[in-house]
């Protein structure tokens, strides 16, 4: 048992899968990756075995699209639906009710879905079938490890330069290749503060999924391999339970910060 917050008021914690989806509409589900998708799903007390014909799951997990597919074909079989609705954005988007959603599976399910994504989303994006809104979060999730080793390499330069934190933060504020994660990160970096929205330890997962996805598409990236290869050094550092920008920390110490 716990406490719940304010703001989860009337929900009810339960103590096995079984219980929680059991005669539920809709099912919700956000985990951390694919071994978590295959330990929650399936086995007598997984989400498969216990949910109601005509169920909608909705799956945020960042996770292989092929298990996308087949989690997918697993739930048609009970006369369900599965739809793959992975997020952009963190824990202050997700309070707010500002998370990007990109979704995969059959459109109707998605439009049913549509009322409850309302309060939490910026946006909803319809990506195609199945596995759609998977493939999009990694094609993402490649361009968020990049900016945030370019943006590690960056900063690693301006300080050993001498150059004032602030001021570099106001160029990359007004310039054309700012983002709200160069703004946010950067500023958190230069603060001494990698306290955890995204576990560098699901950065490094990440870029290997998105390795093996575009392996499965015969697409080079080389870019990635090298930032994968990166994220694994600071994981082995210890910086796995800190925030994704911890890779910072590292590329500071190589630079003799």
């Amino acid at each position: 048992t716990f406490d719940l917050p304010e703001t989860l008021a009337g929900a009810e914690p339960q103590n096995t899968i079984a219980e929680a989806v059991s005669g539920c509409e809709l099912v919700m589900v956000c985990l951390t990756g694919p071994d978590a998708q295959k330990a929650v799903y399936f086995g007598d007390d997984g989400i498969v075995a216990n949910i109601a014909a005509g169920t909608i799951i909705a799956d945020a997990t960042t996770t292989d699209p092929d298990l996308s597919r087949s989690i997918s074909a697993s739930i048609a079989e009970r006369n369900a639906s599965y739809l793959d609705t992975p997020v952009f954005g963190s824990k202050g988007e997700a309070w707010a009710g500002k998370l990007d959603f990109v979704c995969g599976g059959d459109q109707s399910a998605l439009e049913r879905l549509g009322p409850v994504l309302k309060p939490l989303s910026a946006t909803v994006h319809y990506m195609g079938p199945t596995g759609s809104g998977a493939m999009m979060k990694l094609v993402g999730n490649l361009l968020v490890a990049a900016q945030m080793e370019s943006l590690g390499e960056a900063l690693a330069l301006a300080r050993k330069a001498g150059l004032d934190g602030d001021a570099v933060m106001g160029v990359f504020d007004v310039t054309d290749y700012s983002s709200l994660l160069i703004r946010n990160v950067g500023r958190a970096t230069l603060a001494g503060d990698y306290s955890p929205s995204f576990y560098l330890r699901h950065m490094l997962k990440d870029t290997r999924l998105v390795r093996a996805f575009a392996g499965s598409q015969d697409v080079p990236v080389p870019v990635t391999t090298l930032i994968g290869e990166l994220y694994a050094s600071a994981n082995n550092k210890g910086l796995g339970d800190l925030n994704a920008s911890a890779i910072h920390k590292m590329l500071f110490e190589l630079s003799g910060l």
